[in-house]
């Protein structure tokens, strides 16, 4: 049987997990008052880079003796700067269900060569992060971009913990609750749940991390680009907007939007609810169609961002192949843009359902989904 065509397109078909779909109300006019040509350490750079920092604390609630700061190379560079700062004084327990946890693990167990304990899950999975060992630093994803699983919550984290917390979140932050009194060690990126430009990192510190970085100095050499401290002092300056490299103005223009676009929506709960209303429509599309499901197997992990999905009827012979042949036709009817899954990731689609995207677009594109299975296992 072939499925007629359906009669709704989504109005902006880019769901894809990164860079991600700009907020609704973007329009390039807006980034007019970016000091384009300016030195980012004039007091209107760093004016502007203070307020992204504020408005940063603000919306996510970060607690106000904990420090944001503004850093190179997006939520990579972030979380390398973390881990080569910090990381070495005590083991540590290597986290990975995923793809860029799988980085993590490498870094640490090859490059900096640490003690380390290695956990592992299979995607869709996760780890048991109550079994782990909290007087040994801990560095994990928040959420897994590639696979779909998130953290349920952090009750597992023990607050007497005697290491270091590190959370990759770069696909969680604005889109699901973070308990800031259990994480020492926060990064994301602005191209992820706000839809900003790429290149840029945020790092958040505790308390307890910035003990860290004044009273322990790595037995490995760091990069200039690495450095946080001076004289066993943090470089303050950092978390006032006063960046490690010239950071694009316009880029910090375009992040400013989207903090008052969320603003304007109510805030932190509007993004959450706005996530969970995107993620919903595929979650209730799977449970209606037993040819396809979500890739995260226990309901409680799944991601609200990044939902991963994997076809599961048994006439497909060549699982990638035709996976990658419903993406490919999704993006020729101009309705689903990079949505294959992720090199790494079992074969299937992944869909950004992050604070960005409309639901009604969501809800449009499961139709054409279901056309483009029937379409392919026809062919």
């Amino acid at each position: 049987m072939v499925m007629t065509t359906p009669a709704t397109r989504p109005a902006n078909p880019r769901f894809s997990s990164g860079p991600c779909a700009k907020p609704p109300v973007f329009d390039l006019a807006k980034l007019s008052d970016a000091p384009l040509g300016r030195s980012h350490r004039a007091a209107v750079g760093k004016a502007k880079l203070a307020e992204a920092i504020d408005l940063t604390r603000e919306i996510l609630g970060v607690p106000d003796d904990y420090k944001i700061g503004i850093v190179p190379a997006s939520d990579t560079g972030a979380y390398e700067m973390a881990m080569w700062t910090m990381l070495g004084e005590r083991p540590a327990e290597m986290v990975a269900w995923e793809s860029f946890g799988a980085g993590w693990v490498t870094d640490v167990v090859k490059q900096l060569k640490i003690e380390a304990t290695v956990h592992t899950a299979e995607y869709g999975e996760i780890v048991d992060m109550a079994a782990l060992n909290y007087d040994n630093d801990v560095c994990f994803t928040w959420n897994g971009t590639t696979s779909g699983v998130k953290m349920p919550h952090g009750d597992m984290i023990p607050a007497d913990r005697k290491g270091l917390t590190m959370a990759d979140a770069t696909s969680a932050a604005f889109a699901q609750p973070l308990p800031w009194d259990k994480l020492d060690v926060t990064t994301f990126s602005w191209q992820k749940v706000m839809g900003g430009e790429a290149a840029h990192g945020m790092l958040i510190l505790s308390p307890r991390a910035v003990e860290r970085l004044e009273n322990y100095t790595p037995a490995w050499p760091l990069p200039k680009i690495f450095r946080l401290t001076k004289g066993g002092k943090l470089i303050e300056g950092i978390f006032k907007g006063e960046t490690i490299n010239t950071p694009s103005m316009l880029c910090v223009e375009d992040y400013l939007l989207a903090l008052k676009w969320a603003q304007s929506i109510g805030g932190l709960d509007a993004l959450h609810a706005r996530c969970d209303a995107n993620a919903r429509v595929v979650w209730d599309f799977c449970d209606a169609n037993d040819w396809i499901a979500n890739l995260a197997v226990d309901p409680a992990t799944r991601s609200n961002t990044s939902v991963c999905v994997k076809f599961t009827d048994d006439r497909i012979t060549d699982g990638p192949a035709f996976a990658k042949a419903v993406a490919k036709r999704l993006e020729a009817e101009g309705v689903a843009l990079d949505v294959g899954a992720y090199r790494d990731a079992p074969a299937g689609l992944r869909i950004w359902c992050g604070a960005t995207v409309e639901t009604s677009d969501v809800a449009a594109l499961m139709p054409w989904i279901a056309h483009a299975f029937e379409a392919e296992i026809n062919a």
